[in-house]
């Protein structure tokens, strides 16, 4: 098939570059020159595993191309995936102007009949925006054109989007007519060799879905952390909490690890987005919003156990901070906890020296490219020199098993704050540590 995928950043280019790897002819528009520029080149903007290789395997072979100009995509094609950003507004809700402006385009430059997906994260309702939106400029231009909509949001996980894409747990979509649905049927029939794992549904519950699925995910990690601290002032261990829990069927190990609270483009973003629906429609999803609560507090427990450790006043000190995107695997910074963790402690007083191996281009042009307090280093070691401890914020695989021998000789004290419980087993007191992680008393 010919297709157009509008938006290069995260959704749009791996969707992209998936769908040609199956032998589609797929163009991906951005208004970003210089974004297209380097993809034409292989410069993928976003890190993340295997997505690179995928862009200039797929640009060799002819399968894949990139154009500023929606006109380019829109030749040949009966397929247009609406990928772009669905930020959150100042009042919690999505803001639709990217993917509304998308449709207006499209709506003032289409020249055969279409099947426009909505593949943007976006709140139950938005199909009938960007439909009405289309047809508004097909009505000014006096165009017979017809056109669907359909909805087919993504459940990508960043560090594994590509194996999501390509071997998906579902794929879910949205269509009010048959012929649509069977043609994102025929787009999808080569992701599912071994089995059938396509969801039809209608419209409105396909955007629902989305949003549920993020809340639902969100709720379980908010639910451990809130137990976590309730473990620490009761005496239990949250870690033999965690297993006693899980090993019910009904419950599960996936998404009940105790950490500092989770960030990224998608769970906070998200839940507020439902809340924020919810509350337009008369309604007050107390549930959901205890969700974001707990998560804002909990991005806070770390930088609390510092402060109570040493002190409000942070003069003179420095903290050895490994890793700083909002999860492994993506230099994504997206309401990472290290934003609050950095903020908290260097407005006391504190000086912060990071890495991480992917992040660090990121925070330096994005989040804290004037503070003063934060300094970046590319060694993982080079970071505990004369610190007073380290603080351990991202789980990536190269902080597993570090060399707790050089940690205590270049640290200024034998202190490790663990956000993630990554060496909970590793009877780091034994070792002459002081370690603090999450959902366990110290004097334990």
């Amino acid at each position: 098939m010919k297709l157009t995928v509008i938006g290069s950043g995260y959704v749009g280019l791996v969707s992209g570059a998936c769908f040609a790897e199956m032998g589609n002819q797929v163009t991906c528009i951005d208004i970003d020159a210089q974004k297209i520029e380097n993809l034409k080149k292989g410069i993928v903007p976003i890190y993340e595993p295997g997505l690179e290789s995928l862009v200039i395997d797929n640009v060799k072979k002819n399968n894949l191309s990139f154009s500023t100009q929606l006109e380019d995509g829109l030749k040949n094609t009966g397929l247009v995936f609406i990928a772009v950003g669905t930020p959150m507004d100042a009042d919690g809700s999505a803001d639709l102007k990217y993917v509304l402006s998308v449709a207006k385009e499209i709506g003032q430059k289409m020249q055969s009949s279409l099947v426009v997906v909505d593949k943007s994260t976006v709140p139950v309702g938005t199909a009938d925006k960007v439909r009405e939106t289309i047809q508004a400029e097909l009505d000014k231009r006096k165009s017979s054109l017809t056109f669907d909509v359909v909805s087919n949001p993504e459940f990508l996980k960043e560090g594994a989007a590509i194996d999501d894409f390509m071997k998906p747990d579902r794929v879910v979509i949205g269509a009010d007519n048959e012929v649509s649905l069977q043609k994102m049927k025929e787009l999808y029939a080569p992701f599912f060799r071994s089995s059938d794992r396509f969801i039809g549904m209608d419209i409105r519950s396909a955007e629902m879905t989305k949003y549920a699925a993020n809340a639902m995910l969100a709720t379980k990690i908010s639910f451990m952390n809130e137990m976590a601290n309730i473990c620490e002032r009761v005496g239990a261990d949250v870690n033999h909490v965690r297993t006693g829990i899980g090993s019910d069927k009904r419950i599960g190990y996936s998404f009940i690890y105790p950490g500092c609270g989770y960030g990224g483009s998608c769970f906070p973003k998200d839940v507020n987005a439902l809340i924020k629906t919810a509350q337009d429609h008369d309604y007050t999803p107390n549930l959901i919003a205890a969700v974001e609560s707990v998560n804002k507090t909990q991005k806070k427990v770390i930088a609390n156990k510092v402060i109570k450790r040493f002190g409000e006043n942070l003069e003179g000190k420095i903290f050895a901070l490994w890793g700083l995107s909002f999860k492994p695997e993506t230099d994504d910074m997206r309401d990472a906890p290290a934003l609050v963790v950095v903020e908290e402690l260097t407005k006391r007083g504190a000086k912060i020296v990071a890495y991480d191996p992917k992040a660090i281009e990121e925070a330096k042009k994005h989040y804290f490219k004037e503070h003063a307090n934060i300094s970046f280093v590319d060694q993982k070691y080079t970071a505990l020199k004369s610190a007073d401890a380290l603080i351990l914020l991202t789980e990536w695989k190269e902080f597993r098993s570090p060399d707790f021998e050089e940690i205590k000789k270049e640290l200024k004290r034998a202190v490790i704050f663990d956000g993630r419980n990554q060496y909970k087993t590793l009877k780091l007191e034994e070792k002459g540590f002081e370690y603090y992680q999450i959902g366990k008393n110290r004097t334990l």
